[in-house]
């Protein structure tokens, strides 16, 4: 998968699903990593999200997941052209990453310890094992409770994350109904957490849903986190949540538009 999608995938981290009722949900995201900034915003229903990255000089990307049909459009305004996945192409995908994985596990074990240390660095630097997929083990990030505080209009309460004894992010995570979220508000994103896990097993539990203890280590939906990967920080935080009635023509691939044969990147 090219790695300008998932970054657009996985900006739907702490995110989480539509009404069952025909309205729909909005919300917005501002993330600054080294100083540049983008915007998200994410449509979402009872059986369908829709999410556009803004990245930068006109460049936009756009994930539209059908939860009845189990399929991902990955959509691209500025080439007028989309790629699909189907559940089968995401099992696919998972299995091949895994033999890749597992290969590259084989040739870490057999480098000296200061090469080997390097290669490590490196994929955390391009994005650690989210981006990784099948077969890159991270460390679970385990959280302290530390306070409480305020993201724009929202009370949320804070975390310490610490990998390897290390701290490696800070979350202000608020309880749903403070962002006017209800439990029934958790159905579609609950399905694409299933659907990308056969890519990304290691990040399917942080997608889309409000953190469980007994999950993610905190309670309540991220409205703002602050994590650090490879000296590079990324502050991501949730600027509006509001409820919408969407057009169809939203969650459509625009008429027109050509279907890319390799949308994930060359087989």
């Amino acid at each position: 998968m090219r790695p300008f999608y998932v970054v657009v995938i996985v900006t739907w981290v702490g995110l989480w699903s539509p009404l069952i009722a025909a309205d729909g949900v909005l919300v917005v995201q501002r993330t600054s990593t080294d100083g540049k900034e983008r915007t998200t915003e994410t449509q979402i229903e009872a059986q369908r999200m829709r999410t556009e990255v803004d990245g930068g000089m006109g460049v936009s990307r756009v994930v539209v997941f059908e939860g009845t049909k189990q399929v991902m459009y990955l959509i691209d305004p500025t080439r007028k052209s989309y790629g699909e996945m189907t559940k089968a192409d995401a099992d696919r995908m998972g299995s091949q990453f895994s033999e890749s994985m597992a290969k590259m596990q084989s040739m870490l074990q057999n480098m000296p310890p200061e090469k080997r240390a390097q290669m490590e660095t490196m994929m955390k630097g391009r994005g650690g094992a989210a981006s990784a997929g099948p077969g890159f083990a991270a460390a679970r990030i385990e959280y302290k409770k530390t306070g409480a505080s305020k993201v724009g209009k929202w009370a949320c309460d804070t975390y310490e994350g610490y990998q390897n004894g290390q701290k490696v992010s800070d979350v202000c995570a608020a309880a749903p109904e403070t962002l006017g979220l209800r439990p029934a508000d958790f159905a579609v994103t609950k399905q694409f957490a299933e659907f990308f896990r056969a890519i990304v097993p290691q990040g399917a539990d942080s997608l889309f849903q409000a953190g469980r203890p007994e999950d993610k280590g905190f309670s309540g939906i991220p409205v703002r986190n602050r994590s650090t990967v490879a000296g590079r920080t990324m502050v991501t935080e949730i600027v509006e949540v509001s409820r919408k009635t969407f057009d169809h023509a939203v969650f459509a691939v625009p008429a027109g538009f050509t279907k890319d044969p390799y949308p994930f990147g060359p087989r």
